[in-house]
């Protein structure tokens, strides 16, 4: 027999915590997608516990049930439309005032909600004392302390919601806010209407719909004059009619009348139910920010954090790199001793092998990254990375909430560009859409990683976040640039919330970290596959090629020079011209090859945009990798590990950059053109998704590539000035 299924939603304020019980609850069993008809992300996991599959659905963080953003519009469709078994609300314990808001609106609702005072723990340090068994009985709803990092309280708040599920007791009407009395006149009006005069009920609470129809959402009223048919004008003449008198009477808009009636009930509940004891508050949080927050100190020390960030990313990560990267090579060096020799042979050693394997190994450095960047989300610091950017952001003409976004695209750049919509100003939103792309996604790591552990062995770290830091500096002149000319406009006023404090839960970055990754390894099989077979298609035909050396008869020739040496030397001599004769021998494969794919389809293509590149240092098998680079930037590696790699060993990449012509100037500037150059693909369409048209998107392509360009011929051509090289 099938378990039964109960659905539980977990709303509540963003920074409440939500999303860690979630995690907490359903661990590795989640499942990640987008909400129907939006790109806006969804997580749901199913886990059994007591006698029942529990269907867990983590809902967006929302401030109240009157939604701004397409957020908080799909947390309260999913509550009223899907009606859930259950709606477990998150509420910062630590911010109890404020969390009661979205939980007013909730109980009056017809749903079955529970409340779970989360962070428990930060309460009590604070000297804050609630009284559950009280605020139980004032709300009429059950009330469960968790402190979600801890693990503590999440199976008493399950073991609730189950039963709850199953309780066949009616919600009580004592659970409604009583407002002053013309309010409460107005709303039994309004519902005694629809209740007579409409035939199409609507499917939410009457109660609720008339309170939202006085408080003017618009959502809510065009989805009911939708249902009232040829009763609509009625309907909407007598909405009219009560808010005129409401706003007559109270001389302010009804809904911010009633608003404040919420809060005086929220106050009343908070009076009787927390007690606070001023002597033994600590706030550790407040005290934290004086250091971190500080005018003075705070910018340096988030500079310094992500300079860490990195160093850690670069030196933890090169040991299990060098692991991968040695079993790519076996892998290799197996395959050639197994197959046949034929082109699917070739295909596979040459190709898929060096293209995938070149990036694959650089998974250990994404993980870890992703790993540095949850640690800032989840205790909380990222918040005051936003608050301190927001000086900065004033000279581009933006605020702080323009920078979660660019702090989102140091992970992907299409989901950053997404998160812009939150911002209130059209201007806003799109000047922060064209300089997103400037921070550094994770894509490109693979590629600075390469040449700066080739080019700069120790300050390889340094190196890669001087990079991150030149695309932020981009990021402002181009904003200010855009501010003052294509998209003039007042700076919008910015209040951002800053969590508490906390300590991350090691389950909880994991996860974080894991969602992340798994992107990165779904491009192994997928686009980075398909670009490798691409280039290798590419440099490996024609096949008849004209050599300018006889290299087999070279090869013969040299073998034949040294074996009377080897054979008439001693045991150690010998070893010495057996070293000598393979590193000829090498040096014409290497010459064979390098000249086989000069004179392939990619390198008369290499060849044909190499005087564009030139200027910048860059040769022409440089040039056709950041040329694939504009479908994913991951396969900017792959082509290099097909067109410089030459042959089946460890660092064979590195071993190959060394050995070309290219310099530290020249990896440095091409390092600088990957990370100011065209998007990939999958930004370019989200681009032009998000802004509505091509323009911006041709705009964003022409105007990022250009100025890729010229900075790079900046770089190196002033580097070579003053003599670096």
């Amino acid at each position: 027999m099938h378990k039964k299924s109960i659905t539980i939603a977990l709303a509540g304020n963003p920074n409440s915590g939500k999303t860690t019980i979630f995690n907490n609850i359903t661990g590795t069993r989640q499942k990640v997608g987008n909400w129907p008809g939006v790109t806006v992300e969804k997580k749901e996991g199913i886990v059994s516990k007591y006698g029942y599959d529990l269907k867990i659905v983590d809902l967006p963080g929302t401030y109240s049930l009157t939604p701004f953003s397409i957020e908080e519009i799909i947390a309260r469709d999913f509550v009223l439309e899907e009606c859930p078994d259950v709606v477990i609300d998150i509420i910062d314990a630590s911010n109890l005032e404020r969390s009661l808001y979205l939980a007013t609106q909730l109980r009056e609702t017809d749903c079955r909600i529970i409340f779970a005072l989360n962070m428990a723990d930060i309460t009590r340090t604070q000297g804050t004392k609630i009284d559950a068994e009280k605020l139980s009985e004032l709300l009429d709803l059950p009330v469960v302390f968790t402190v979600g990092n801890k693990n503590e309280g999440i199976d008493t708040l399950l073991r609730k919601a189950v039963e709850l599920a199953e309780s066949t007791t009616e919600i009580h009407q004592k659970r409604k806010v009583k407002y002053s009395k013309d309010i409460e006149n107005a709303i039994i009006k309004l519902q005694t209407f629809i209740e007579n005069k409409v035939e199409a009920k609507p499917a939410y609470n009457l109660r609720w719909t008339a309170i939202k129809l006085l408080e003017n959402d618009k959502i809510v009223k065009e989805r009911i004059f939708r249902k009232a048919g040829d009763k609509r004008d009625d309907l909407l003449q007598e909405v009219q009619r009560l808010r005129a008198h409401l706003t007559d009477r109270f001389n302010d808009e009804p809904e911010i009348v009633m608003t404040d009636e919420r809060y005086g009930f929220i106050a009343g509940i908070v009076k009787e139910a927390l007690t606070t004891s001023p002597q033994n508050r600590v706030d550790i949080s407040r005290n934290i920010d004086l250091v971190l927050t500080n005018r003075y100190f705070g910018f340096p020390i988030f500079i310094i954090f992500i300079w860490a960030m990195f160093q850690v990313t670069f030196s933890i990560g090169a040991y299990p790199m060098e692991w991968i990267d040695r079993g790519v090579t076996l892998l290799a060096i197996g395959l050639n001793g197994l197959l046949p020799d034929s082109i699917l042979k070739d295909l596979i050693v040459n190709g898929i092998i060096p293209g995938v394997g070149s990036v694959v190994i650089f998974l250990p450095n994404i993980l870890i990254l992703f790993f540095c960047i949850a640690i800032f989300e989840d205790t909380g610091y990222m918040a005051r990375a936003a608050f301190l950017m927001d000086r900065i952001m004033h000279i581009i003409g933006l605020h702080g909430k323009s920078f979660i976004p660019m702090l989102m695209g140091f992970g992907c750049s299409v989901p950053a560009v997404i998160a812009s919509r939150t911002l209130e100003s059209e201007k806003d939103r799109i000047l922060t859409i064209l300089i997103t792309p400037f921070m550094s996604c994770s894509a490109k790591l693979p590629i600075y990683i390469v040449l700066a552990g080739a080019f700069f062995s120790a300050k390889a770290g340094t190196v890669i976040f001087a990079v991150y830091l030149v695309g932020i500096i981009v990021s402002i002149v181009s904003g200010r640039l855009f501010r003052t000319t294509l998209l003039k406009g007042a700076d919008a006023p910015f209040v951002m919330e800053l969590p508490p404090y906390r300590a991350p839960m090691l389950r909880s970055l994991l996860i974080h970290m894991w969602d992340r990754g798994k992107i990165f390894l779904k491009k192994m099989g997928g686009v980075i596959l398909v670009g490798s077979i691409i280039v290798w298609t590419l440099s490996a035909f024609p096949r008849n090629i004209q050599y300018s050396l006889d290299y087999t008869s070279e090869i013969v020739r040299v073998e034949a020079l040294y074996e009377p040496e080897i054979m008439a030397a001693d045991k150690f001599d010998r070893d010495v011209i057996e070293k000598k004769k393979d590193a000829a021998i090498t040096k014409l494969i290497m010459a064979r090859r390098a000249e086989k794919t000069e004179k392939s389809f990619m390198g008369r293509i290499g060849k044909s945009i190499a005087p564009l590149f030139a200027p910048l240092g860059i040769d022409w098998r440089g040039s056709v990798a950041l040329l694939t680079g504009f479908v994913a930037k991951e396969i900017v590696v792959s082509s290099m590990g097909i067109l410089y790699a030459v042959e089946e060993e460890p660092d064979a990449l590195h071993s190959a950059l060394v050995a070309s012509d290219m310099t530290p100037l020249s990896a440095f500037s091409m390092m600088v053109f990957v990370l100011l150059y065209l998007p990939c693909i999958a930004t370019m369409a989200t681009i032009w998704r998000e802004t509505g048209g091509f323009k911006w998107m041709l705009f964003s392509l022409l105007y990022s590539t250009s100025l890729a360009w010229v900075v790079c011929f900046c770089v190196y051509q002033g580097g070579k000035i003053i003599g670096i090289n």
